[in-house]
């Protein structure tokens, strides 16, 4: 399908607007790039979450639940409007929680009874206490599409959401291109289109802020965001995300395994160097996995994480690098990090990891490719270490993301191989009605373990940048990242 956006042209329109970013478009499943439609406001979800993280209408204008909490009843926006025309029913929505219920993402968790649909309610019932449904029912990966955008099995052939802006063109994995919907039932949006463009460089993202090519750029790397900051025709916003960088490892690895090895990797990162010289930011350096802004998970009193070389070094060989005896003879301690250029700023992160690991005797080969391959080595068991950025404010309730990484099977993008049951548990304790003073025992019972326990290595805290076109009025930056706003933009005067 031919997009509509002029890629080289300098001048804005009225009618469009140009979005770059760093996501490319890999399926046009919820549970595979659905966050890129729901942030351009293609598709909705049940409910929506406000920035202070409490569940707001959406497609649902009001619930109501039971005294067990094993009973939820959702009353549907009565004017709501698929892109096809067709009415956004109780009965289409308890179809598209069930296909989403199979697919990656926190539908499965939830412990479903049944899902019945009304005249104009969503019953959903629950055969266990599940306090976290409304994070879950926010989340991109259960969006709500059309019935016509499902085939007979479930799989999603066309994106036919209720939002402000339809689909008029999709070019996988890089554009596609958005228009205002005739059938949506809010105020219209200022803006008629939108083009959105993947580029996997962060150098060429600022190059097209800079150049007029682009309108909104997101994903700068931190060079780019503070050379940016001083450009005389550009708008850069910025907002401290509750997203983590980190190092995750195979606990089953024939090294990783010992916990003295990860304190080891640990105490050799320098965090605060890595905050300071390639994030920009002194106050980005972790000092444990959740960051203050998740406030109920974040432990002050925890010892904070620093670099010990010292500590952190044992009996290098000759070349620098350990050798750990066995019954073939002597073995280097060599590992493979993988990562990927969507975030920026991860690949340079990893060469530093490198070399601070080659410090303390531990040789590592940094294998630069798609943030796929991180979850498909996974599967296959054959990572070792991978690089990434963590968002735990995906789900307005960390818990639905801390119970996809380290459950009793562990996660693509959290533990491997960890025998750990206290963390388990004590999720699965969270999930029923409890006392605060037991639910903020067992949140910190979580933070303390994973931090001890390191089957994850927090690195840096993380924020969002973009530059903006000088003339564009009413943006601002969703520090949930659920959000592009796009629907409260106008163009004015430069």
């Amino acid at each position: 399908t031919r997009l509509q956006g002029d890629w080289s042209s300098d001048v804005c329109s009225s009618d469009l607007l140009r979005v770059v970013g760093p996501w490319e478009i890999t399926g046009l499943d919820p549970s595979r790039a659905g966050y890129l439609f729901s942030r351009h406001g293609v598709s909705e979800t049940l409910l929506d979450i406000a920035e202070d993280g409490n569940p707001t209408p959406a497609l649902a204008t009001h619930w109501e639940v039971s005294a067990d909490q094993r009973h939820w009843r959702f009353h549907l926006r009565p004017q709501a409007r698929f892109h096809d025309g067709s009415p956004v029913t109780p009965q289409a929505v308890a179809a598209a929680l069930q296909f989403a219920r199979r697919k990656p993402g926190g539908m499965g968790l939830v412990p479903l009874e049944a899902i019945d649909a009304g005249t104009d309610v969503v019953d959903v019932h629950l055969a266990a206490d599940f306090a976290a449904l409304p994070a879950v029912l926010a989340h991109s990966s259960a969006q709500i599409l059309a019935p016509a955008s499902y085939s007979t099995g479930g799989s999603v052939r066309r994106v036919i959401g209720s939002g402000p802006y339809q689909l008029t063109g999709i070019e996988p994995p890089q554009r596609f291109s958005l228009a205002r919907s005739p059938h949506w039932d809010g105020s219209h949006p200022a803006i008629a289109a939108v083009d959105y463009l993947a580029v996997g460089r962060g150098e060429s993202r600022a190059l097209l802020a800079e150049s007029g090519q682009a309108d909104i750029v997101y994903g700068l790397d931190p060079a780019s965001w503070q050379r940016l900051k001083r450009h005389a025709r550009l708008q850069v916003h910025s907002v401290p995300l509750p997203r983590t960088i980190y190092l995750k490892l195979n606990a089953g690895h024939r090294w990783l395994a010992e916990l003295p090895l990860r304190q080891a990797i640990s105490l050799a990162i320098d965090r605060a160097g890595i905050a300071h010289a390639i994030l920009r930011d002194p106050q980005a350096a972790a000092s444990q996995l959740l960051p203050p802004a998740l406030a109920q998970w974040h432990d002050a009193d925890l010892p904070a994480m620093g670099q010990d070389i010292a500590v952190a070094s044992q009996r290098p060989a000759a070349d620098g690098i350990r050798v750990r005896q066995g019954a073939k003879g002597g073995e280097r301690l060599a590992l493979t990090l993988r990562t990927f250029p969507d975030r920026p700023e991860l690949p340079i992160i990893a060469a530093a990891v490198q070399e601070q690991l080659r410090q303390v005797g531990i040789a590592v080969e940094v294998l630069l490719g798609n943030a796929s391959d991180v979850p498909a080595a996974h599967r296959q068991g054959t990572l070792e270490l991978a690089l990434g950025a963590r968002g735990y404010g995906i789900y307005a309730d960390p818990m639905v993301t801390l119970l996809q990484d380290f459950g009793p099977e562990g996660g693509d993008w959290g533990a491997m191989n960890w025998g750990n049951q206290t963390v388990p548990a004590a999720l699965a304790a969270l999930q029923g009605p409890l006392r605060e003073r037991d639910r903020h025992a067992l949140r910190r019972t979580v933070t303390r373990t994973l931090h001890e326990e390191l089957p994850v290595i927090p690195i840096a805290w993380n924020l969002l940048a973009a530059a903006v076109h000088p003339a564009l009025r009413g943006f601002t930056l969703d520090p949930l990242e659920r959000s592009y706003r796009l629907e409260r933009l106008s163009w004015g005067e430069a």
